[in-house]
């Protein structure tokens, strides 16, 4: 089944207004808080369907809104609603008593709190970080877990959220909504190495691309990156291997040095970035030459060799521009027995 729908989030001095969907039986949004709006009747428009629900569920009028984007939203369950998405900022009227459940004045920070739809996340994300009008499509799996998402027809990241044991929570959220909320998430880490006449060994550290959303143009691990939702760590290794350094490496060829556990927080682009990561590190130690690595233009811009215990010196005197643990780069010169 495919219906059309409009949804709105009004503003008034840093709050949204939410509805507590709490009446309707058999309801798709049962117990969560979201904005106002309804479904389409028959030959209205997307703005004309705004103004008649708004009115029917609030009693107020619109007199500024925004229409922000289409969200395709896949239950899992046999219904698939195109909703017509919209902010507005003015209105005019009195407030009337909603019979689809509890109308309240949340803080736009603190609707991140409440009872909501993941993939709400993600639209609340792009609505607060001024994005043009877009096409979010998210799919879920018949209850509460989204299944896929993606943006203009692109996929989007999803992790699967974990317990502080490093178990799946159960919960997947998507890669900008987790930094954005500091959600605990898996990483892989791969160290590449080479023997050396120094302090024993080489390591090959990545510039990352001045596109990338923290730390652009700061040298990292050889190769890093998430682990997707359902992904395991090893696969997920063999993978960032490939596609970030063109390495065809085997599973038994990388060598597992331990768990480390991670996390900061800064401002990237004027925005606020909380990264709590579970990362599984890893050596690598068969031959490469750095003139024959293939790299992911849009993840790493340039990479160097550097004797270990160099690299190690730049690092605490700050002469290297990098963003790596020194607690992890300890783990692996002790794996390497180079301390």
């Amino acid at each position: 089944m495919t219906s059309l729908s409009t949804l709105c989030y009004i503003e008034r001095e840093g709050k949204y207004l939410m509805l507590h969907r709490t009446v309707k039986k058999n309801d798709v949004n049962q117990d969560k808080w979201i904005g106002v709006g309804g479904h389409f009747e028959a030959d209205e428009s997307p703005e004309e369907c705004l103004l008649r629900e708004v009115r029917e569920e609030t009693g107020y009028t619109l007199t500024s809104y925004r229409y922000r984007g289409i969200v395709t939203f896949v239950s899992g369950n046999g219904v698939t609603e195109y909703m017509s998405l919209f902010t507005a900022d003015g209105f005019k009227g009195e407030p009337i008593p909603c019979d689809e459940g509890e109308l309240a004045w949340v803080g736009i920070e603190d609707v991140w709190k409440l009872n909501i739809w993941e993939g709400d996340k993600i639209f609340f994300r792009l609505m607060d970080e001024q994005k043009e009008f877009f096409s979010l499509k998210l799919v879920y799996d018949g209850h509460d877990k989204l299944v896929s998402a993606s943006l203009n027809g692109e996929p989007m990241e999803l992790f699967d959220v974990r317990n502080p044991d490093g178990s799946p929570s159960g919960i997947v959220r998507e890669r900008g909504v987790a930094h954005r909320e500091g959600s605990l998430h898996a990483t892989v880490h791969i160290w590449v190495v080479r023997e050396n006449d120094k302090s024993g060994f080489d390591v090959l550290l990545q510039k990352r691309s001045a596109s990338k959303d923290s730390h652009p143009g700061f040298y990292d691990i050889s190769s890093a990156g998430h682990i997707a939702a359902g992904e395991d760590y090893l696969p997920s290794a063999v993978r960032e291997l490939s596609e970030e350094l063109g390495i065809s490496a085997s599973e038994s060829e990388l060598q597992y040095v331990g768990i480390h556990r991670g996390g900061f927080e800064d401002v990237f682009y004027g925005r606020p970035f909380k990264d709590e990561e579970l990362s599984a590190v890893y050596v690598y130690a068969e031959p490469v030459s750095a003139g024959e690595l293939r790299l992911q233009e849009s993840e790493v811009e340039e990479v160097i060799w550097i004797d270990y215990e160099e690299c190690r010196k730049r690092m605490e005197d700050g002469t290297l521009k990098n963003c790596v643990y020194a607690d992890e780069f300890e783990m692996v010169g002790t794996y390497l027995g180079v301390l």
